[in-house]
């Protein structure tokens, strides 16, 4: 039996809709800039280049439902709505066509971001992680497992804060799209069970702030809702 010097800390897991049991999550990939309308109002170039990805640590899930505290560090909190790809079947250099075959289910997710994190450090050419991998963001709804009336082509993705949409796309947007995803992030490692792919998000993130409701959902998927709680404090936070 392994001895440990601390107490290891619980997994990290998504609630799978319909289920008791729970999907446990191994690490979190994030697909950058997947929507042409997105990228363009990043002020970047939306042609088909190849795919970037960063990543949150696995315990930055919460459930749905949840508050969120504002996070420290920041002035530009902002949402961004994203259809969640979760791995059931291990896999290396995967080829498209078979791509969705390591698929264990789809579901609703929400890339928070410290935007003005993320853009000092782009701009100073450094890695993302302060504006991406914070605590609690990613909150994700409940996964539904492949065999669900649903396509990851095509259908509508929208996120609304207070009731006003902000964010109103379709997956067949998607730059990249599933298949092509796994099959690119399968070329640099083993994907396992227990990855997340987050993949991109549309057109129109925003900031939020303390006490806001975001809400949002998927054609197929059902929706997600969670509230932007009051700001971290260092006792909090300690």
């Amino acid at each position: 039996m392994v001895e440990f010097v601390f107490t290891p800390p619980a997994q990290a897991s998504v609630q799978v809709a319909g289920e008791a049991s729970r999907f446990p999550v191994r690490r979190i990939f994030c697909v950058g800039r997947n929507y042409a309308a997105h990228a363009r109002e990043m002020g970047k170039d939306p042609d088909r280049e190849p795919p970037f990805f960063f990543t949150k640590p696995s315990d930055a899930v919460v459930d749905n439902g949840r508050t969120i505290p504002y996070p420290p560090e920041t002035s530009n909190f902002h949402f961004e709505i994203e259809l969640i790809v979760a791995i059931g079947k291990e896999g290396f250099n995967i080829p498209a066509d078979a791509a969705l075959d390591h698929v264990f289910g789809y579901g609703v997710g929400i890339d928070l971001t410290r935007r003005d994190l993320q853009f000092e450090a782009r701009d100073k050419g450094r890695p993302w992680d302060w504006g991406k991998a914070f605590d609690q963001s990613a909150p994700i709804a409940p996964l539904h497992r492949v065999g669900k009336p649903f396509r990851p082509d095509a259908g509508r993705i929208w996120l609304a804060v207070n009731g006003a949409i902000k964010q109103d796309a379709d997956l067949k947007e998607l730059i990249w799209p599933v298949p092509d995803i796994i099959a690119i992030l399968s070329r640099s490692m083993v994907v396992k069970p227990g990855d997340l792919i987050m993949t991109g998000t549309p057109a129109g993130v925003g900031a939020i702030v303390s006490g806001d409701k975001v809400t949002g959902g998927i054609a197929g998927l059902g929706e997600i809702d969670i509230t932007i709680g009051e700001a971290v404090t260092a006792a909090v936070a300690a």
